[in-house]
């Protein structure tokens, strides 16, 4: 049936930045989907851990910060969820910062973080899980992209070209992995109500502005995100290699 392949029961699903909003959300669709689930965040994510282990799931945290953390360190992040919950079936690479200030003004420090968090661990992170991936010719990882995947936005220069560099990531890593059963993809949210959109909802005309843009005509939430990773982290997903699925409201076409 295909709703069966929708199912992830026996699945071990690891997901960065879980304590709250998109990363919160992923998890716990996975988990609703019958995934056990390790949350990778710099604090506890206790009510993550609480509502996934309510569902009857496994959970285990592995406390790093992405900011400072080094290859190995995340090596080590991924080699601890396969020991205590038996391996990486599905990675989700959902932690993300931004900086906001204007170009010529932009501190050099907070590139650097934007970068760190955005790019440089999606990479560490889907190397060390894709290299036990592909020795069992298997697998599943999902990066996070954004709408500044796409297009340049405004005092977000790292943001911006972080974003744009996850989608060139993703399909590098496609072209390479998909033959030996890893499949790699994206999905690309829209303006999502979270933390990281505070400012801007903030701004009463910028708000409006972008709410009028969406087709929609609203700004998503976690939620709606669910159904894209579940369905990209599952079977019913097997033949979609190197895509960006922008769950966006209709912004793209706009």
């Amino acid at each position: 049936m295909i709703l069966d392949r929708f199912r992830l029961d026996g699945k071990v699903a690891l997901v960065s930045g879980t304590s709250r909003g998109l990363g919160q959300g992923a998890a716990l669709a996975l988990a609703e989907a019958g995934a056990d689930v390790a949350l990778l965040d710099r604090s506890a994510p206790d009510e993550t851990v609480e509502r996934a282990a309510a569902l009857g799931r496994r959970v285990h945290v592995v406390r790093r910060d992405l900011t400072t953390a080094k290859p190995d360190e995340l090596e080590s992040a991924v080699q601890e969820v396969t020991d205590v919950l038996g391996g990486v079936d599905v990675l989700v690479n959902n932690a993300g910062t931004i900086r906001r200030a204007p170009a010529a003004e932009h501190p050099v420090e907070d590139w650097d973080t934007v970068l760190a968090v955005n790019l440089d661990a999606v990479f560490h992170l889907s190397r060390a899980a894709g290299r036990r991936m592909l020795e069992r010719g298997s697998g599943r990882i999902i990066n996070v992209a954004s709408m500044l995947s796409f297009q340049g936005g405004i005092l977000v220069p790292g943001y911006a070209a972080s974003k744009h560099a996850v989608v060139g990531l993703t399909r590098a890593l496609a072209n390479e992995w998909a033959a030996r059963g890893v499949n790699v993809n994206a999905v690309a949210p829209g303006y999502m109500a979270t933390d990281n959109t505070a400012p801007i909802r903030a701004d009463e005309v910028r708000q409006r502005s972008i709410s009028e843009r969406i087709p929609a005509g609203r700004w998503g939430t976690p939620d709606d995100l669910a159904g894209a990773i579940v369905f990209l982290a599952s079977d019913a997903a097997a033949y979609v290699h190197g895509t960006v699925l922008p769950v966006d409201g209709g912004w793209l076409v706009r």
